[in-house]
Protein backbone atom coordinates (compact mmCIF):
# COMPACT_ATOMS: atom_id res chain seq x y z
CA UNK A 1 0.00 0.00 0.00
CA UNK A 2 1.34 3.42 -0.92
CA UNK A 3 2.06 5.71 2.00
CA UNK A 4 -0.34 8.60 1.47
CA UNK A 5 -1.78 9.23 4.90
CA UNK A 6 -0.53 12.35 6.58
CA UNK A 7 -0.36 10.67 9.97
CA UNK A 8 2.16 8.07 8.80
CA UNK A 9 5.77 8.47 9.83
CA UNK A 10 6.93 8.01 6.25
CA UNK A 11 4.71 10.86 5.04
CA UNK A 12 6.18 13.10 7.75
CA UNK A 13 9.73 12.13 6.77
CA UNK A 14 9.13 12.86 3.09
CA UNK A 15 7.40 16.16 3.79
CA UNK A 16 10.21 17.22 6.11
CA UNK A 17 12.82 16.33 3.50
CA UNK A 18 11.14 18.68 1.02
CA UNK A 19 11.79 21.52 3.49
CA UNK A 20 15.34 20.36 4.11
CA UNK A 21 15.93 20.30 0.34
CA UNK A 22 14.70 23.91 0.18
CA UNK A 23 17.10 24.83 3.00
CA UNK A 24 20.05 23.27 1.16
CA UNK A 25 19.16 25.16 -2.04
CA UNK A 26 18.82 28.55 -0.35
CA UNK A 27 22.16 27.98 1.37
CA UNK A 28 23.83 28.09 -2.05
CA UNK A 29 21.33 30.11 -4.13
CA UNK A 30 20.07 32.80 -1.79
CA UNK A 31 18.02 34.57 -4.47
CA UNK A 32 16.10 31.44 -5.50
CA UNK A 33 12.33 31.59 -5.01
CA UNK A 34 10.58 28.60 -3.46
CA UNK A 35 7.24 27.55 -4.95
CA UNK A 36 5.75 24.28 -3.67
CA UNK A 37 7.23 21.09 -2.19
CA UNK A 38 4.68 18.29 -1.73
CA UNK A 39 4.92 14.61 -0.90
CA UNK A 40 4.44 12.21 -3.83
CA UNK A 41 4.55 8.44 -4.23
CA UNK A 42 7.93 7.17 -3.01
CA UNK A 43 9.25 10.61 -2.07
CA UNK A 44 8.91 14.34 -2.59
CA UNK A 45 9.82 17.21 -4.87
CA UNK A 46 10.26 20.97 -4.71
CA UNK A 47 9.52 23.44 -7.50
CA UNK A 48 11.93 26.39 -7.47
CA UNK A 49 12.52 29.50 -9.53
CA UNK A 50 16.31 29.69 -9.77
CA UNK A 51 15.96 32.82 -11.87
CA UNK A 52 19.09 32.99 -14.03
CA UNK A 53 20.81 29.90 -12.59
CA UNK A 54 20.85 26.64 -14.55
CA UNK A 55 20.49 23.52 -12.39
CA UNK A 56 21.31 20.02 -13.67
CA UNK A 57 21.50 16.51 -12.23
CA UNK A 58 25.17 17.19 -11.48
CA UNK A 59 24.10 19.65 -8.73
CA UNK A 60 22.11 17.04 -6.83
CA UNK A 61 25.15 15.56 -5.10
CA UNK A 62 25.98 18.91 -3.46
CA UNK A 63 22.37 19.49 -2.39
CA UNK A 64 22.16 16.01 -0.91
CA UNK A 65 25.40 16.45 1.01
CA UNK A 66 24.09 19.70 2.50
CA UNK A 67 20.77 18.02 3.40
CA UNK A 68 22.59 15.34 5.40
CA UNK A 69 24.51 18.02 7.24
CA UNK A 70 21.27 19.82 8.12
CA UNK A 71 19.72 16.58 9.38
CA UNK A 72 22.71 15.94 11.61
CA UNK A 73 22.04 19.27 13.40
CA UNK A 74 18.92 17.74 15.00
CA UNK A 75 16.69 20.70 14.24
CA UNK A 76 13.09 20.86 15.46
CA UNK A 77 10.13 21.57 13.17
CA UNK A 78 8.02 24.28 14.82
CA UNK A 79 4.56 25.29 13.64
CA UNK A 80 3.80 29.03 13.50
CA UNK A 81 0.29 30.48 13.05
CA UNK A 82 0.29 33.86 11.32
CA UNK A 83 -2.12 36.43 9.94
CA UNK A 84 -2.40 37.26 6.25
CA UNK A 85 -0.34 40.42 6.61
CA UNK A 86 2.36 38.63 8.63
CA UNK A 87 2.45 35.84 6.05
CA UNK A 88 2.77 38.24 3.11
CA UNK A 89 5.58 40.08 4.91
CA UNK A 90 7.47 36.82 5.40
CA UNK A 91 7.31 35.95 1.68
CA UNK A 92 7.62 39.48 0.32
CA UNK A 93 8.99 39.39 -3.23
CA UNK A 94 8.03 35.72 -3.79
CA UNK A 95 5.03 35.87 -6.11
CA UNK A 96 4.42 32.13 -5.86
CA UNK A 97 3.96 32.10 -2.09
CA UNK A 98 1.98 35.35 -2.24
CA UNK A 99 -0.46 33.76 -4.68
CA UNK A 100 -0.93 30.75 -2.40
CA UNK A 101 -1.43 32.87 0.73
CA UNK A 102 -4.14 34.95 -0.93
CA UNK A 103 -5.90 31.78 -2.09
CA UNK A 104 -5.82 30.33 1.44
CA UNK A 105 -7.26 33.52 2.89
CA UNK A 106 -10.04 33.68 0.29
CA UNK A 107 -10.91 30.06 1.07
CA UNK A 108 -11.14 30.86 4.76
CA UNK A 109 -8.16 28.66 5.68
CA UNK A 110 -5.66 29.32 8.43
CA UNK A 111 -2.11 30.23 7.41
CA UNK A 112 0.77 28.38 9.00
CA UNK A 113 4.53 28.32 8.54
CA UNK A 114 7.02 25.73 9.76
CA UNK A 115 10.33 26.86 11.15
CA UNK A 116 13.41 24.63 10.94
CA UNK A 117 16.67 25.66 12.54
CA UNK A 118 17.38 29.27 13.43
CA UNK A 119 16.24 31.04 10.26
CA UNK A 120 14.42 28.89 7.71
CA UNK A 121 10.64 29.25 7.57
CA UNK A 122 8.32 27.95 4.88
CA UNK A 123 4.61 28.32 4.17
CA UNK A 124 3.15 24.91 4.97
CA UNK A 125 0.14 23.24 6.60
CA UNK A 126 2.25 20.27 7.81
CA UNK A 127 2.74 17.57 8.93
CA UNK A 128 6.41 16.99 9.77
CA UNK A 129 8.67 15.00 12.03
CA UNK A 130 9.27 16.70 15.36
CA UNK A 131 13.05 16.65 14.90
CA UNK A 132 15.41 15.94 11.99
CA UNK A 133 17.00 13.17 14.09
CA UNK A 134 13.99 11.04 13.08
CA UNK A 135 15.27 11.00 9.48
CA UNK A 136 17.89 8.48 8.38
CA UNK A 137 20.58 10.11 6.24
CA UNK A 138 21.05 6.80 4.38
CA UNK A 139 17.39 6.36 3.46
CA UNK A 140 16.81 9.19 0.97
CA UNK A 141 18.28 10.28 -2.33
CA UNK A 142 17.83 13.12 -4.83
CA UNK A 143 17.18 11.48 -8.18
CA UNK A 144 16.51 13.97 -10.97
CA UNK A 145 15.92 17.52 -12.16
CA UNK A 146 12.97 18.33 -14.42
CA UNK A 147 11.03 21.32 -15.71
CA UNK A 148 7.54 22.09 -14.40
CA UNK A 149 5.18 24.96 -15.16
CA UNK A 150 3.92 26.84 -12.11
CA UNK A 151 0.55 25.33 -11.15
CA UNK A 152 0.85 22.99 -14.15
CA UNK A 153 -0.22 25.77 -16.52
CA UNK A 154 1.74 26.12 -19.75
CA UNK A 155 0.96 29.85 -19.73
CA UNK A 156 3.00 30.23 -16.52
CA UNK A 157 6.74 30.32 -15.98
CA UNK A 158 8.76 27.12 -16.21
CA UNK A 159 10.26 26.25 -12.81
CA UNK A 160 12.93 23.73 -11.86
CA UNK A 161 11.60 20.63 -10.12
CA UNK A 162 13.97 18.55 -8.02
CA UNK A 163 12.76 15.04 -7.16
CA UNK A 164 13.82 12.93 -4.21
CA UNK A 165 12.93 9.45 -2.98
CA UNK A 166 12.78 8.61 0.71
CA UNK A 167 12.09 5.68 2.98
CA UNK A 168 12.37 4.88 6.66
CA UNK A 169 15.44 2.63 6.29
CA UNK A 170 18.49 2.23 4.08
CA UNK A 171 17.32 -1.28 3.15
CA UNK A 172 13.99 0.03 1.85
CA UNK A 173 15.80 2.61 -0.28
CA UNK A 174 18.05 -0.09 -1.75
CA UNK A 175 15.01 -2.24 -2.54
CA UNK A 176 13.45 0.70 -4.35
CA UNK A 177 16.63 1.42 -6.33
CA UNK A 178 16.86 -2.22 -7.40
CA UNK A 179 13.23 -2.10 -8.48
CA UNK A 180 13.88 1.04 -10.54
CA UNK A 181 16.84 -0.58 -12.30
CA UNK A 182 14.63 -3.53 -13.21
CA UNK A 183 11.84 -1.18 -14.27
CA UNK A 184 14.21 0.56 -16.68
CA UNK A 185 14.89 -2.76 -18.41
CA UNK A 186 11.15 -3.38 -18.68
CA UNK A 187 10.16 0.14 -19.80
CA UNK A 188 7.10 -0.35 -22.03
CA UNK A 189 8.13 2.56 -24.25
CA UNK A 190 11.34 0.75 -25.18
CA UNK A 191 9.86 -2.74 -25.41
CA UNK A 192 6.75 -1.52 -27.21
CA UNK A 193 8.91 -0.11 -29.98
CA UNK A 194 11.15 -3.19 -30.17
CA UNK A 195 8.16 -5.54 -30.33
CA UNK A 196 6.27 -3.33 -32.80
CA UNK A 197 3.16 -2.79 -30.64
CA UNK A 198 2.49 0.96 -30.92
CA UNK A 199 3.91 4.23 -32.14
CA UNK A 200 3.42 7.99 -31.83
CA UNK A 201 3.42 10.59 -34.59
CA UNK A 202 4.15 14.30 -34.27
CA UNK A 203 1.54 14.84 -36.99
CA UNK A 204 -1.13 13.14 -34.87
CA UNK A 205 -0.06 14.69 -31.56
CA UNK A 206 1.50 13.91 -28.21
CA UNK A 207 -0.40 11.51 -25.98
CA UNK A 208 -2.34 10.02 -28.91
CA UNK A 209 -0.93 6.50 -29.47
CA UNK A 210 -1.29 4.57 -32.72
CA UNK A 211 -1.49 0.79 -32.33
CA UNK A 212 0.04 -1.57 -34.86
CA UNK A 213 -1.64 -4.85 -35.90
CA UNK A 214 0.22 -6.68 -33.11
CA UNK A 215 -0.62 -4.06 -30.50
CA UNK A 216 -4.24 -3.98 -31.63
CA UNK A 217 -4.41 -7.78 -31.39
CA UNK A 218 -3.28 -7.64 -27.75
CA UNK A 219 -5.96 -5.03 -27.03
CA UNK A 220 -8.58 -7.18 -28.75
CA UNK A 221 -7.52 -10.25 -26.76
CA UNK A 222 -7.91 -8.32 -23.50
CA UNK A 223 -11.30 -6.98 -24.61
CA UNK A 224 -12.38 -10.43 -25.77
CA UNK A 225 -11.43 -12.07 -22.50
CA UNK A 226 -13.39 -9.51 -20.46
CA UNK A 227 -16.38 -9.82 -22.81
CA UNK A 228 -16.41 -13.60 -22.46
CA UNK A 229 -16.30 -13.41 -18.67
CA UNK A 230 -19.10 -10.87 -18.32
CA UNK A 231 -21.41 -11.98 -21.12
CA UNK A 232 -22.70 -14.94 -19.10
CA UNK A 233 -23.64 -12.52 -16.29
CA UNK A 234 -26.02 -10.49 -18.43
CA UNK A 235 -23.88 -7.51 -19.46
CA UNK A 236 -25.02 -5.96 -22.74
CA UNK A 237 -22.96 -3.83 -25.11
CA UNK A 238 -24.02 -0.29 -25.90
CA UNK A 239 -22.52 2.41 -28.10
CA UNK A 240 -22.32 6.16 -27.48
CA UNK A 241 -20.89 9.09 -29.51
CA UNK A 242 -17.52 10.68 -28.78
CA UNK A 243 -18.88 14.20 -28.37
CA UNK A 244 -21.68 15.64 -26.28
CA UNK A 245 -23.28 18.89 -25.28
CA UNK A 246 -21.68 20.36 -22.18
CA UNK A 247 -25.09 20.25 -20.46
CA UNK A 248 -24.66 16.52 -19.83
CA UNK A 249 -21.64 17.06 -17.58
CA UNK A 250 -23.13 20.09 -15.88
CA UNK A 251 -26.05 17.95 -14.73
CA UNK A 252 -23.87 14.96 -13.79
CA UNK A 253 -21.60 17.13 -11.63
CA UNK A 254 -18.44 16.43 -13.64
CA UNK A 255 -18.22 19.85 -15.25
CA UNK A 256 -16.61 21.69 -12.34
CA UNK A 257 -14.01 18.94 -11.91
CA UNK A 258 -13.13 18.31 -15.55
CA UNK A 259 -13.89 21.52 -17.44
CA UNK A 260 -10.20 22.52 -17.52
CA UNK A 261 -9.25 19.13 -18.99
CA UNK A 262 -11.78 19.04 -21.81
CA UNK A 263 -11.33 19.27 -25.57
CA UNK A 264 -13.97 21.64 -26.93
CA UNK A 265 -15.61 21.01 -30.30
CA UNK A 266 -16.81 23.87 -32.50
CA UNK A 267 -19.53 23.02 -34.99
CA UNK A 268 -21.74 25.09 -37.29
CA UNK A 269 -24.21 25.94 -34.53
CA UNK A 270 -23.64 27.88 -31.32
CA UNK A 271 -24.16 24.75 -29.20
CA UNK A 272 -21.21 24.01 -26.93
CA UNK A 273 -19.86 20.49 -27.56
CA UNK A 274 -16.97 18.68 -25.88
CA UNK A 275 -15.10 15.43 -26.43
CA UNK A 276 -16.36 13.07 -23.75
CA UNK A 277 -13.99 12.64 -20.73
CA UNK A 278 -16.08 9.77 -19.30
CA UNK A 279 -19.01 7.56 -20.30
CA UNK A 280 -21.25 7.15 -17.25
CA UNK A 281 -23.51 10.19 -17.92
CA UNK A 282 -24.19 8.89 -21.44
CA UNK A 283 -25.19 5.48 -20.08
CA UNK A 284 -27.74 7.10 -17.78
CA UNK A 285 -29.46 8.48 -20.85
CA UNK A 286 -29.75 5.03 -22.42
CA UNK A 287 -31.33 3.82 -19.17
CA UNK A 288 -33.69 6.81 -19.12
CA UNK A 289 -34.87 6.28 -22.71
CA UNK A 290 -37.50 3.67 -21.77
CA UNK A 291 -39.64 3.12 -18.63
CA UNK A 292 -38.30 0.49 -16.23
CA UNK A 293 -40.03 -1.87 -13.85
CA UNK A 294 -38.36 -3.62 -10.91
CA UNK A 295 -38.68 -6.77 -13.06
CA UNK A 296 -36.29 -5.21 -15.63
CA UNK A 297 -33.52 -4.63 -13.09
CA UNK A 298 -30.60 -5.04 -12.96
CA UNK A 299 -29.88 -3.32 -16.28
CA UNK A 300 -26.21 -3.75 -17.19
CA UNK A 301 -24.46 -1.70 -19.89
CA UNK A 302 -20.88 -2.27 -21.00
CA UNK A 303 -18.74 -0.53 -23.59
CA UNK A 304 -15.16 -0.37 -24.75
CA UNK A 305 -14.76 3.21 -25.91
CA UNK A 306 -12.29 6.07 -25.95
CA UNK A 307 -12.56 9.20 -23.82
CA UNK A 308 -10.40 12.31 -24.13
CA UNK A 309 -8.69 14.48 -21.54
CA UNK A 310 -6.37 17.38 -22.28
CA UNK A 311 -3.47 16.30 -20.08
CA UNK A 312 -0.49 18.64 -19.68
CA UNK A 313 2.20 17.87 -22.25
CA UNK A 314 4.83 17.49 -19.53
CA UNK A 315 2.76 14.81 -17.76
CA UNK A 316 2.33 12.54 -20.79
CA UNK A 317 4.35 9.32 -20.68
CA UNK A 318 4.13 6.51 -23.22
CA UNK A 319 0.89 4.58 -22.75
CA UNK A 320 0.81 5.26 -19.01
CA UNK A 321 -0.49 8.81 -19.38
CA UNK A 322 -2.26 9.67 -22.63
CA UNK A 323 -4.89 12.05 -23.99
CA UNK A 324 -7.01 9.35 -25.64
CA UNK A 325 -8.04 6.80 -23.01
CA UNK A 326 -9.82 3.61 -24.06
CA UNK A 327 -11.96 2.53 -21.13
CA UNK A 328 -13.22 -0.90 -20.27
CA UNK A 329 -16.38 0.59 -18.84
CA UNK A 330 -19.55 -0.83 -17.35
CA UNK A 331 -22.56 0.41 -15.38
CA UNK A 332 -25.25 -1.59 -13.64
CA UNK A 333 -28.55 -0.02 -12.56
CA UNK A 334 -30.17 -2.02 -9.79
CA UNK A 335 -32.34 -1.92 -6.68
CA UNK A 336 -30.88 -1.51 -3.21
CA UNK A 337 -31.62 -5.19 -2.54
CA UNK A 338 -29.65 -6.25 -5.65
CA UNK A 339 -26.42 -4.45 -4.75
CA UNK A 340 -24.82 -7.42 -2.98
CA UNK A 341 -25.30 -9.93 -5.79
CA UNK A 342 -24.29 -7.42 -8.47
CA UNK A 343 -21.04 -6.58 -6.70
CA UNK A 344 -20.29 -10.27 -6.12
CA UNK A 345 -20.74 -10.93 -9.84
CA UNK A 346 -18.32 -8.13 -10.74
CA UNK A 347 -15.80 -9.39 -8.18
CA UNK A 348 -15.99 -12.84 -9.81
CA UNK A 349 -15.09 -11.32 -13.19
CA UNK A 350 -12.12 -9.48 -11.67
CA UNK A 351 -10.99 -12.69 -9.97
CA UNK A 352 -11.16 -14.76 -13.16
CA UNK A 353 -9.48 -12.12 -15.32
CA UNK A 354 -6.48 -11.55 -13.04
CA UNK A 355 -6.15 -15.27 -12.26
CA UNK A 356 -5.49 -15.75 -15.98
CA UNK A 357 -2.62 -13.27 -15.64
CA UNK A 358 -1.17 -14.95 -12.55
CA UNK A 359 -1.84 -11.84 -10.46
CA UNK A 360 -4.77 -12.96 -8.29
CA UNK A 361 -2.63 -14.80 -5.77
CA UNK A 362 -2.05 -14.36 -2.06
CA UNK A 363 0.47 -11.61 -1.41
CA UNK A 364 0.17 -10.20 -4.93
CA UNK A 365 -2.93 -8.08 -4.41
CA UNK A 366 -5.09 -6.40 -1.79
CA UNK A 367 -8.40 -4.58 -1.84
CA UNK A 368 -9.09 -1.08 -0.59
CA UNK A 369 -12.53 -0.84 0.98
CA UNK A 370 -12.80 2.89 0.39
CA UNK A 371 -15.29 4.44 2.81
CA UNK A 372 -16.31 7.95 3.88
CA UNK A 373 -14.34 10.12 6.27
CA UNK A 374 -16.33 9.85 9.54
CA UNK A 375 -15.09 13.28 10.62
CA UNK A 376 -16.52 14.96 7.50
CA UNK A 377 -19.78 13.19 6.59
CA UNK A 378 -21.03 16.38 4.95
CA UNK A 379 -18.76 15.66 1.97
CA UNK A 380 -20.84 12.66 0.92
CA UNK A 381 -24.30 12.04 -0.49
CA UNK A 382 -25.90 9.98 2.27
CA UNK A 383 -29.66 10.20 1.95
CA UNK A 384 -31.50 7.88 4.36
CA UNK A 385 -28.22 6.36 5.54
CA UNK A 386 -27.79 4.50 2.23
CA UNK A 387 -24.06 5.28 2.17
CA UNK A 388 -23.44 3.44 5.47
CA UNK A 389 -25.63 0.56 4.32
CA UNK A 390 -23.54 0.26 1.18
CA UNK A 391 -20.32 0.26 3.20
CA UNK A 392 -21.69 -2.62 5.29
CA UNK A 393 -22.64 -4.52 2.11
CA UNK A 394 -19.18 -4.06 0.56
CA UNK A 395 -17.42 -5.16 3.73
CA UNK A 396 -19.69 -8.22 3.98
CA UNK A 397 -18.81 -9.13 0.39
CA UNK A 398 -15.08 -8.65 1.03
CA UNK A 399 -15.30 -11.06 3.96
CA UNK A 400 -17.44 -13.64 2.17
CA UNK A 401 -15.16 -13.58 -0.87
CA UNK A 402 -12.07 -13.89 1.37
CA UNK A 403 -10.59 -10.72 -0.10
CA UNK A 404 -7.49 -9.31 1.67
CA UNK A 405 -9.12 -5.94 2.27
CA UNK A 406 -8.23 -2.88 4.30
CA UNK A 407 -10.80 -0.31 5.33
CA UNK A 408 -9.48 3.05 4.11
CA UNK A 409 -11.35 6.04 5.49
CA UNK A 410 -11.75 9.13 3.35
CA UNK A 411 -11.04 7.34 0.04
CA UNK A 412 -14.68 6.88 -1.00
CA UNK A 413 -16.08 8.94 -3.85
CA UNK A 414 -18.60 11.58 -2.78
CA UNK A 415 -21.30 9.52 -4.49
CA UNK A 416 -20.56 6.21 -2.76
CA UNK A 417 -18.08 3.69 -1.30
CA UNK A 418 -16.01 1.36 -3.48
CA UNK A 419 -13.75 -1.66 -3.70
CA UNK A 420 -10.43 -0.84 -5.41
CA UNK A 421 -8.26 -3.81 -6.37
CA UNK A 422 -4.54 -3.12 -5.94
CA UNK A 423 -2.22 -5.50 -7.80
CA UNK A 424 1.53 -5.99 -7.50
CA UNK A 425 3.51 -6.46 -10.70
CA UNK A 426 6.51 -8.71 -11.27
CA UNK A 427 8.97 -6.26 -9.72
CA UNK A 428 6.90 -5.23 -6.72
CA UNK A 429 5.20 -2.06 -7.95
CA UNK A 430 1.57 -1.55 -6.94
CA UNK A 431 -1.18 -0.64 -9.40
CA UNK A 432 -4.86 0.15 -8.84
CA UNK A 433 -6.71 -1.72 -11.59
CA UNK A 434 -10.14 -3.31 -11.15
CA UNK A 435 -12.77 -1.29 -9.28
CA UNK A 436 -16.40 -1.50 -8.17
CA UNK A 437 -18.03 1.80 -7.15
CA UNK A 438 -21.52 2.45 -5.80
CA UNK A 439 -23.17 5.68 -6.94
CA UNK A 440 -26.23 7.26 -5.32
CA UNK A 441 -25.71 10.69 -6.90
CA UNK A 442 -25.98 10.41 -10.66
CA UNK A 443 -29.32 8.55 -10.74
CA UNK A 444 -30.75 11.37 -8.58
CA UNK A 445 -29.24 14.10 -10.76
CA UNK A 446 -30.74 12.62 -13.92
CA UNK A 447 -34.09 11.70 -12.31
CA UNK A 448 -33.65 8.03 -13.15
CA UNK A 449 -36.41 5.81 -11.85
CA UNK A 450 -38.11 2.44 -11.93
CA UNK A 451 -41.53 1.27 -10.75
CA UNK A 452 -41.39 -1.06 -7.75
CA UNK A 453 -43.76 -3.97 -6.98
CA UNK A 454 -46.16 -1.57 -5.25
CA UNK A 455 -46.38 0.72 -8.27
CA UNK A 456 -44.27 3.42 -6.62
CA UNK A 457 -41.43 5.28 -8.32
CA UNK A 458 -37.96 4.53 -6.94
CA UNK A 459 -34.44 5.70 -7.81
CA UNK A 460 -32.03 2.92 -8.85
CA UNK A 461 -28.51 2.51 -7.51
CA UNK A 462 -25.78 2.88 -10.15
CA UNK A 463 -22.71 0.63 -9.96
CA UNK A 464 -19.60 1.66 -11.89
CA UNK A 465 -17.19 -1.12 -12.70
CA UNK A 466 -13.89 -1.51 -14.54
CA UNK A 467 -11.94 -4.72 -14.97
CA UNK A 468 -8.79 -3.55 -16.76
CA UNK A 469 -9.53 0.19 -16.61
CA UNK A 470 -7.68 2.22 -19.24
CA UNK A 471 -6.51 -0.20 -21.94
CA UNK A 472 -3.52 2.01 -22.71
CA UNK A 473 -2.34 2.06 -19.10
CA UNK A 474 -3.19 -1.62 -18.65
CA UNK A 475 -1.19 -2.53 -21.74
CA UNK A 476 1.82 -0.55 -20.49
CA UNK A 477 1.58 -2.51 -17.24
CA UNK A 478 1.32 -5.85 -19.06
CA UNK A 479 4.38 -5.10 -21.21
CA UNK A 480 6.42 -4.24 -18.10
CA UNK A 481 4.96 -6.98 -15.88
CA UNK A 482 5.84 -9.70 -18.40
CA UNK A 483 8.95 -7.86 -19.70
CA UNK A 484 7.48 -8.34 -23.18
CA UNK A 485 7.21 -12.12 -22.73
CA UNK A 486 3.42 -12.39 -22.81
CA UNK A 487 1.59 -15.54 -21.74
CA UNK A 488 0.58 -17.79 -24.63
CA UNK A 489 -3.08 -16.63 -24.75
CA UNK A 490 -2.07 -12.93 -24.82
CA UNK A 491 0.92 -13.11 -27.19
CA UNK A 492 0.19 -11.60 -30.64
CA UNK A 493 2.40 -14.28 -32.20
CA UNK A 494 2.31 -17.56 -30.28
CA UNK A 495 4.98 -19.44 -32.19
CA UNK A 496 7.32 -19.08 -35.13
CA UNK A 497 8.16 -22.01 -37.40
CA UNK A 498 11.83 -22.07 -38.41
CA UNK A 499 13.12 -24.56 -41.01
CA UNK A 500 16.78 -25.48 -40.61
CA UNK A 501 17.28 -25.14 -44.36
CA UNK A 502 15.39 -24.84 -47.65
CA UNK A 503 14.98 -28.62 -47.79
CA UNK A 504 12.62 -28.38 -44.77
CA UNK A 505 10.43 -25.58 -46.15
CA UNK A 506 7.68 -27.83 -47.54
CA UNK A 507 7.32 -29.87 -44.32
CA UNK A 508 7.51 -26.68 -42.17
CA UNK A 509 4.90 -25.02 -44.41
CA UNK A 510 2.51 -27.90 -43.83
CA UNK A 511 2.97 -27.56 -40.05
CA UNK A 512 2.31 -23.82 -40.37
CA UNK A 513 -0.92 -24.38 -42.34
CA UNK A 514 -2.18 -26.98 -39.85
CA UNK A 515 -1.60 -24.67 -36.87
CA UNK A 516 -3.17 -21.68 -38.66
CA UNK A 517 -6.20 -23.82 -39.49
CA UNK A 518 -6.58 -24.66 -35.80
CA UNK A 519 -6.69 -20.95 -34.99
CA UNK A 520 -3.22 -20.50 -33.50
CA UNK A 521 -1.30 -17.29 -34.18
CA UNK A 522 1.85 -18.56 -35.88
CA UNK A 523 4.40 -17.21 -38.36
CA UNK A 524 6.59 -19.06 -40.84
CA UNK A 525 10.13 -17.78 -41.37
CA UNK A 526 11.07 -18.86 -44.89
CA UNK A 527 13.34 -15.85 -45.37
CA UNK A 528 16.85 -16.01 -46.83
CA UNK A 529 18.39 -15.48 -43.37
CA UNK A 530 20.59 -18.23 -42.02
CA UNK A 531 19.18 -20.62 -39.44
CA UNK A 532 21.15 -19.03 -36.57
CA UNK A 533 19.89 -15.54 -37.39
CA UNK A 534 16.32 -16.79 -37.65
CA UNK A 535 16.52 -18.23 -34.13
CA UNK A 536 18.10 -15.05 -32.75
CA UNK A 537 15.33 -12.93 -34.28
CA UNK A 538 12.63 -15.22 -32.85
CA UNK A 539 14.14 -14.91 -29.38
CA UNK A 540 14.39 -11.14 -29.73
CA UNK A 541 10.66 -11.04 -30.48
CA UNK A 542 10.10 -12.76 -27.10
CA UNK A 543 7.73 -15.35 -28.55
CA UNK A 544 6.43 -18.04 -26.20
CA UNK A 545 7.60 -20.83 -28.55
CA UNK A 546 9.52 -21.42 -31.74
CA UNK A 547 9.28 -24.62 -33.74
CA UNK A 548 12.41 -26.03 -35.35
CA UNK A 549 12.10 -28.29 -38.39
CA UNK A 550 15.22 -30.25 -39.40
CA UNK A 551 16.02 -33.51 -41.18
CA UNK A 552 15.58 -35.63 -38.03
CA UNK A 553 12.20 -34.04 -37.40
CA UNK A 554 11.06 -34.79 -40.95
CA UNK A 555 12.31 -38.36 -40.67
CA UNK A 556 10.42 -38.85 -37.36
CA UNK A 557 7.37 -36.93 -38.65
CA UNK A 558 7.69 -34.60 -35.65
CA UNK A 559 8.96 -31.10 -34.80
CA UNK A 560 11.33 -29.72 -32.18
CA UNK A 561 9.51 -27.30 -29.87
CA UNK A 562 11.60 -24.77 -27.96
CA UNK A 563 10.34 -22.26 -25.41
CA UNK A 564 11.62 -18.89 -24.20
CA UNK A 565 12.72 -20.61 -20.99
CA UNK A 566 15.11 -22.80 -23.00
CA UNK A 567 13.19 -26.07 -22.73
CA UNK A 568 13.24 -28.26 -25.82
CA UNK A 569 11.34 -31.39 -26.86
CA UNK A 570 10.60 -33.33 -30.04
CA UNK A 571 6.87 -33.93 -30.40
CA UNK A 572 4.31 -34.90 -33.02
CA UNK A 573 1.93 -32.41 -34.60
CA UNK A 574 -0.99 -33.91 -32.63
CA UNK A 575 0.91 -33.48 -29.35
CA UNK A 576 1.85 -29.93 -30.36
CA UNK A 577 -1.78 -28.98 -31.07
CA UNK A 578 -2.91 -30.50 -27.79
CA UNK A 579 -0.20 -28.60 -25.90
CA UNK A 580 -1.14 -25.31 -27.54
CA UNK A 581 -4.82 -25.86 -26.73
CA UNK A 582 -3.95 -26.32 -23.06
CA UNK A 583 -1.72 -23.22 -23.13
CA UNK A 584 -4.60 -21.20 -24.59
CA UNK A 585 -6.82 -22.14 -21.67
Amino acid sequence: MLEKKENSQLFKIRHSLAHILAMSILDKYKNAKLAIGPVVDNGFYYDIDFRSEKITDADLKDFQKKMKKIISQKYDFKKIDVSRDEALEKVKGNEYKEELINEFVNAGENITFYKTGDEFEDLCEGVHVENTSEISTDAFKLVKVAGAYWRGDEENKMLTRIYGVAFETKEKLEEYENMMREAEKRDHRKLGKELGLFTFSEYVGAGLPLFTPKGTLIRDLIIGRIAKLQEKLGWQKVTIPHITKSDLYKISGHWDKFKDDLFFVKGKSDTEFVMKPMNCPHHTQIYAAYPKSYKDLPVRFTEITTVYRDEQAGELMGLSRVRSITQDDGHSFCTEEQIEQEVKNIVSIIKDFYTDLGMFEDGKYWVSLSVMDPEHPEKYLNENGLFEKAEVILEKIAKEENLPYKRIEGEAAFYGPKLDFQFMDAIGREWQLGTVQLDFSMPERFNLEYTDENGEKKVPVMIHRAIAGSLERFMSLMVEHFAGEFPFWLSPVQAKIIPVGDFANEYAGNIFNELKEKGFRVEFDDSDNGFGKKVRLAKKEKLPFFIIVGDKDIEAKKVTLESMSGESEQISLEELIDKFKKENK
